[in-house]
């Protein structure tokens, strides 16, 4: 159970948005961006390019460290009741993954067609409700991840992160991208929720001793890339342990750049990285397409920073087109959409 000294840090931090878990977020967003960028074009062009390698370094931590803050907040919130619980934790992003998807489903729908004829299109999407679909996956199992957590309340606490770490260690790969990625991804989240109060902790270290958080971070930089390149970061219990420090890694990054106040354009992907994270496909598949198909430009690692960067604005760009057209369904839960009384307090928002 979380202590109440950590629930009470976790209340004042809700109160308004925390610098340093938006730039965190937005660190991780842009290399989620990136890492499908950078694959896309070089399976596309049949060749690597420098990209390659900053792909690699973040495999290790990108989406682990999204995960640990997926559950910064959620002591606040588990122990509502069930309805404004669903609501939150599951009604809200079960909308947009219906709606995401079938967008996307859309655009691809022609080309399933041409390899497969439209009459298995149709059960390709449903299978999609199923089988999560293209880079959706994460908003997919969120709610999953939410459901558990909060059954399993009543159960030690250690005891199921030292279940969830077996099970990451285990690298369990059945196939079913549900069961794969629960395996691989839930100690991370949990260890969010339940080692809460150390995050914030070592954040606040961080921001009170800078120079010495900045040679942790090359030392983990010289680890993390060490490994990788001699082929040890994906042996089990290596892979938990540099998934939980990248994770820390991410969070002092965080922390260090809201405290000079830099990059603020990262802390603003980091405020919206739901909306980058919907709609980043559609101009980072176009632009790797436009590119790769009139050769303006030859270099693979170049190619893939261009679509990089026009994957993370271009979703913004999409994201403000809508609310300038009314369109905002696409980014916000219609009222219609909700099964408890819509939250009112900023304060919630951040916790949420």
């Amino acid at each position: 159970m979380t202590p109440n000294g950590t629930k009470a840090h976790l209340s004042r931090s809700a109160a308004e948005r925390v610098d340093w878990v938006d730039y965190a977020k937005g660190i991780c967003i842009v290399m989620v961006v990136m890492m499908h960028s950078v694959l896309g074009v070089e399976l596309a062009a049949g060749e690597t390019g420098f990209m390659h390698v900053l792909v690699a370094f973040a495999k290790p931590f990108r989406m682990p460290d999204f995960f640990l803050i997926s559950g910064l907040f959620l002591p606040l919130v588990i122990d509502r009741d069930w309805r404004t619980y669903l609501d939150r934790k599951v009604v809200h992003f079960a909308y947009f993954y219906a709606l995401w998807v079938t967008i996307q489903f859309g655009f691809k729908a022609p080309a399933f067609a041409a390899e497969t004829g439209w009459n298995q299109v149709g059960w390709l999407y449903l299978e999609s409700f199923i089988e999560p679909f293209g880079t959706l996956w994460f908003i997919y199992l969120l709610p999953v991840f939410f459901v558990v957590m909060k059954l399993s309340r009543g159960l030690p606490p250690l005891l199921i992160w030292i279940i969830a770490a077996l099970l990451e260690s285990a690298h369990v790969a059945t196939g079913w991208t549900v069961i794969d990625e629960f395996c691989a991804r839930f100690v991370y989240i949990y260890s969010g929720y339940l080692f809460a109060g150390a995050v914030f902790a070592l954040s606040d270290r961080a921001r009170a001793q800078p120079y010495l958080a900045l040679v942790a971070l090359a030392a983990w930089a010289v680890l993390d890339g060490g490994l990788v390149f001699f082929g040890f970061s994906e042996w089990p219990a290596i892979s938990l342990a540099l998934g939980l420090a990248g994770a820390c890694a991410i969070v002092t990054m965080g922390t260090l750049l809201a405290r000079a106040r830099l990059l603020n354009a990262l802390r603003f992907c980091g405020e919206h990285s739901i909306v980058i994270y919907l709609a980043f496909f559609l101009p980072m598949a176009a632009t790797r397409t436009l590119l790769l198909k009139t050769q303006m430009i030859r270099d693979v690692g170049t190619i893939s920073l261009i679509v990089t960067v026009v994957g993370v604005i271009g979703a913004l760009a999409i994201w403000r087109a809508a609310l300038a057209l009314t369109a905002n369904f696409l980014f916000e839960r219609p009222e219609a959409f909700w099964i408890a009384p819509k939250k009112r307090s900023h304060a919630l928002q951040a916790a949420e």
